[in-house]
């Protein structure tokens, strides 16, 4: 994914769609959580002024990383959608914006799709909780594990006697 401005340039005011496979394999070896990564899919357009070009891309694929209860390997989704823009030649104001400096005349996407990619790395992932995987024990002698939906729909037993006891109350006011 590397173009020269005179190639980009050509497409100046034209619609320069982008539809590409790559592979980020280098993240791994920056973040050695990463087990795996597949080929990344991407697809947008490129805007191409005389003073920028911007990147309208969304990226699609997954990482392959560890579970944070058992270590069993977990296929995590990616599915980010970002703007990128690379300034042809210096600014002399400030902008809001986080831009990118092209270096010599060749914009690499490259390094900007593995930043990215590595940014979208949970600190915890956990597998699914389905009994077929390796997967972490969802119960065991005396103990099992609580989802929080479960655990919404129980009334404490303490508070079950106070609720009967205002039951109690609503039908002598009748």
């Amino acid at each position: 994914m590397k173009w020269t401005i005179s190639q980009l340039q050509k497409y100046r005011n034209k619609d320069f769609p982008l539809d590409e496979t790559v592979r980020a394999d280098e993240i791994k070896e920056t973040d050695p959580s990463i087990r795996d990564v597949s080929p990344m899919h991407i697809t947008g357009r490129v805007d191409i002024s005389a003073t920028k070009v911007t990147f309208h891309i969304r990226i699609e694929g997954y990482l392959i990383l560890p579970c944070s209860r058992t270590l069993v390997d977990v296929n995590y989704p990616i599915d980010v959608e970002t703007t990128e823009t690379f300034l042809l030649s210096p600014l002399d104001y400030e902008t809001e914006e986080e831009v990118h400096q092209v270096k010599g005349d060749v914009i690499d996407l490259m390094p900007v799709i593995r930043e990215i990619l590595l940014l979208e790395v949970p600190l915890q992932v956990f597998c699914d909780d389905d009994p077929n995987q390796e997967g972490a024990p969802q119960s065991g002698k005396d103990w099992e594990v609580i989802h929080e939906e479960d655990n919404q729909k129980k009334v404490d037993p303490r508070l079950a006697e106070l609720a009967k006891f205002f039951e109690q109350t609503d039908t002598k006011d009748d």
